[in-house]
C-alpha cells in the first residue's frame, strides 16, 4: 500500500515551500500572494527507509474568494479519510487564527495521526512565540523553517513513525491500474472484464483507503486489475472531486505495472487527465490511453478517431509514444483489445537489451548527430548500457556528462524508440563520466 502524507493548512502558511523541501525539487509555485498554488502537487519522498507520497493540498483550492474556507474544510475532510498521516501547517508570524482553530478541531476528532508544524520559526523570538501553538492540543508539535530546512528532520522522524510498512503485492503477472476521472467508466470497465467471476485477492478490511486486486484468468490470459473502492456519495467528495480522485489514483498507480487511463470521448483529454498521466509517467509506469464512450460521439466524419488521437498526442508530448484505443465499455467494444495492448506494454517495460546490441545500434546514431559542444568543449559519448531497473533506463558514458543538453537527450530517446519497441513506457536516460 502507498503511504500518503497530506500537507494541510490555510493559505500562505508555506505549504508549497515545505512540499518543495520534502521532495527535493522546486516544483510548486511559491509566492507571497495568498493562494498562489494552482497546480496539482504530489511528489515522492523517502525518509528513514520509508517511501511515501507528499500531497500539497494548496494546489486544489480553486478560488481565493468566498469559497476558500469551504474548499479548505472539504480538503481537510478528504485528507482525514484518505491520507496515512497529516502535516497540519501553521504560521508563527500570524499566531493562531480562527481558521487554524477550526481546522484543529476537525483534525483532533479524526483517527489519523496529525503532526502540527509551526512554520517560519527562524529566530529565538519566534521560537518563544511559537509556544502558543501547543494550546491547539497536538502531541506531535514541531517548530521549523521550511525555507532554511531547520527542524524538518525531527518532523520527518515523527511522520515516518506513523507510516505503515509497505506490503508490496508480489506477483510475476501484470498489474493493471484503472485510473481516470470520476464517471468515465472505470468500474464498468473492470466489471465488463471480470463479469461475475470477480476474485478479490487482497481486500484488507477496516479502511476505505485500500486498493483491491482482482485476478483475471480467462482465454489464456492472466493479470491483476488494481481498483480503488468506489467514490462514496458524500457532499465533501462532490465539492472537491478532483482532490479526492487524485488521492485515489496515486494509490492505484503506485502498485501497478501499467496504467489504463480512461478518457471521456465526449469531453476529450482534460487537465485532470493530464495530471494523472503525468503522475504515471513520473512513476515510470506503462500507460495505455482508453477513450471510452466512443459510441456516443456523433458525426465521426468531423470528429474522426485519427484527429482525436492527434490532439491527445499533442497534449501529452514529448512522451507521445503511447497507445490510444477507442472503446465503449457499455457496448464491450475493443475492451479485450485493450487488455492485449496492456500486456504488450507490460512486456515492453520489462524488455532488456544486450549491451552489444545497444552499442551496435546507438553509436552510429550518435556519430550521425553528435552532441552539441559546450563552450568549445567537444562532448564524446563512447559507450551505452541498460541499467538493471524495473523500467527501461539507460546510461550513456561520456567525457562531460553535465553538459549534455536536454534536446540531445530527447534525440537519444527518439532513436531508442525507433530501434526498439518501448511503446507506452517512459524511458530514463542518464549521462555519466566514462
Amino acid at each position: 500500500m502507498s503511504n500518503l502524507v497530506a500537507i494541510v493548512g490555510r493559505p500562505n502558511v508555506g505549504k508549497s515551500t515545505l512540499y518543495n523541501r520534502l521532495i527535493g525539487e522546486r516544483d510548486a509555485i511559491v509566492d507571497d500572494i495568498s493562494g498562489v498554488t494552482r497546480d496539482r502537487q504530489y511528489g515522492a519522498c523517502v525518509w528513514n527507509g520509508k517511501h511515501f507520497t507528499v500531497i500539497d493540498t494548496g494546489g486544489f483550492v480553486k478560488s481565493p474568494e468566498d469559497v476558500f474556507e469551504k474548499e479548505i474544510r472539504s480538503q481537510v475532510e478528504i485528507a482525514i479519510d484518505e491520507a496515512t498521516a497529516i502535516i497540519f501547517l501553521v504560521d508563527v508570524t500570524t499566531g493562531i487564527t480562527d481558521l487554524d482553530e477550526n481546522m484543529a478541531r476537525m483534525l483532533r476528532r479524526s483517527d489519523r495521526p496529525v503532526i502540527l508544524v509551526v512554520n517560519k520559526v527562524d529566530n529565538q523570538q519566534r521560537m518563544l512565540e511559537a509556544n502558543e501553538f501547543y494550546s491547539l492540543g497536538f502531541d506531535d508539535t514541531f517548530f521549523i523553517s521550511s525555507l532554511s530546512g531547520s527542524g524538518t528532520g525531527d518532523m520527518l522522524d515523527a511522520v515516518t513513525e506513523h507510516l505503515e510498512d509497505e506490503e508490496e503485492f508480489k506477483t510475476d503477472l501484470p498489474k493493471f491500474a484503472i485510473v481516470g476521472q470520476p464517471n468515465v467508466g472505470k468500474s464498468s470497465f473492470v466489471n465488463a472484464l471480470l463479469g461475475e467471476e470477480r476474485n478479490l485477492v487482497t481486500d484488507i478490511a477496516g479502511t476505505t483507503r485500500d486498493t483491491v486486486h482482482s485476478k483475471y484468468s480467462k482465454f489464456g490470459k492472466e493479470f491483476f486489475l488494481i481498483d480503488t473502492a468506489g467514490i462514496r456519495k458524500k457532499a465533501k467528495v462532490h465539492e472537491n472531486l478532483e482532490f479526492y480522485s487524485v488521492m485515489r489514483a496515486i494509490r492505484a498507480i503506485e502498485e501497478a505495472d501499467v496504467c489504463f487511463l480512461l478518457i471521456d470521448a465526449q469531453t476529450g483529454i482534460e487537465q485532470q487527465d493530464m495530471s494523472i498521466f503525468s503522475l504515471a509517467q513520473k512513476r515510470n509506469k506503462g500507460i495505455v490511453l482508453l477513450v471510452n464512450k466512443w459510441d456516443l460521439v456523433k458525426d465521426k466524419e468531423t470528429n474522426s478517431a485519427r484527429d482525436f488521437e492527434e490532439k491527445i498526442k499533442k497534449k501529452i508530448a514529448p512522451f507521445s509514444d503511447v497507445p490510444v484505443l477507442f472503446i465503449s465499455v457499455l457496448e464491450k467494444q475493443r475492451i479485450f483489445k485493450a487488455v492485449e495492448v496492456g500486456i504488450k506494454v507490460f512486456e515492453n517495460r520489462k524488455a532488456k537489451i544486450k549491451t552489444s546490441k545497444l552499442n551496435e545500434v546507438m553509436l552510429p546514431e550518435i556519430e550521425k548527430f553528435s552532441p552539441p559542444n559546450h563552450r568549445g568543449r567537444f562532448i564524446s559519448i563512447k559507450f551505452v548500457k541498460q541499467l538493471p531497473t524495473y523500467y527501461p533506463s539507460f546510461v550513456f558514458y561520456c567525457n562531460h556528462p553535465k553538459h549534455v543538453k536536454a534536446s540531445y537527450k530527447h534525440y537519444l530517446e527518439n532513436r531508442l524508440r525507433e530501434h526498439f519497441d518501448f511503446t507506452g513506457v517512459p524511458i530514463k536516460i542518464y549521462f555519466r563520466e566514462k
